[in-house]
């Protein structure tokens, strides 16, 4: 229920700020953002303990969407947002490129843990569909990815 009135509270808040103007967020930036905060509701509903939001160390590029503890076990969440749903799935997104940097940020957010032995440490993706008029759809791929890549063969 406490999940259920923050997530009406962040809503309405939204809505207030809609009113006042317009963002300086582009309309994709909007979107994942929406998204972005749709999954930070569901997986609290899904009994994760969320501690960081849009994650990033100072000296790298990018960032960590959402970093979640699911019991003893640490996930690193990537969330794309779509708001259709049309041939190419959301996940489609998470390229190669992208999983190396999450891995690199990971490394950095694992080193300022106080804790002396890592965590165990998955990677998630998280596709969530804004579709107008319909309910918000997630799709959650679990252990999407590793620390490393397979090598391709020719």
């Amino acid at each position: 229920m406490r999940v259920a009135f923050m997530e009406r509270a962040v809503s309405g808040l939204e809505r207030i700020a809609a009113r006042r103007g317009p963002s300086s967020l582009t309309a994709h930036l909007l979107t994942g953002s929406e998204g972005e905060d749709a999954v930070f509701f569901h997986l609290r509903r899904q009994g994760y303990i969320v501690v960081a939001r849009r994650w990033s160390c100072g000296d790298r590029p990018g960032d960590i969407d959402l970093i979640a503890w699911q019991g003893t076990l640490l996930c690193f969440v990537e969330v794309k947002t779509r708001t259709a749903q049309d041939m190419t799935p959301a996940e489609v997104a998470v390229d190669r490129h992208k999983r190396m940097v999450l891995r690199r940020l990971a490394r950095s957010y694992l080193r300022q843990l106080p804790q002396a032995a890592m965590p165990p440490v998955r990677f998630d993706v998280i596709s969530v569909y804004l579709v107008p008029g319909q309910e918000k759809q997630f799709v959650h791929f679990e252990n999407a990815f590793g620390w490393s890549e397979r090598r391709e063969t020719d």
